[in-house]
């Protein structure tokens, strides 16, 4: 299932796609997609489930990738 994580700052993208990387899940940085919004502009695509114990202080959002759109999974508390 591929999954879409957004962030508020482009090192946390970094963090989180090489933590997952070091978890042997593939992950990729791209560009957010129209679709969703994030403040740094970038995201990292992963295949897998999220688990919140994943979560950073960057982490902004994590959507799951459907036919017709994204479902939003887990939203950081402010």
């Amino acid at each position: 299932m591929s999954m879409t994580a957004t962030f508020h700052t482009h090192f946390g993208a970094m963090s989180f796609q090489k933590m997952l990387q070091r978890r042997g899940v593939p992950a990729e940085m791209m560009p957010v997609p129209r679709a969703l919004s994030a403040s740094c502009g970038v995201c990292v695509r992963f295949e897998g489930e999220f688990e919140p114990s994943m979560a950073s202080d960057d982490l902004e959002a994590v959507y799951r990738g459907l036919p017709d759109g994204f479902e939003l999974v887990y939203r950081q508390e402010e």
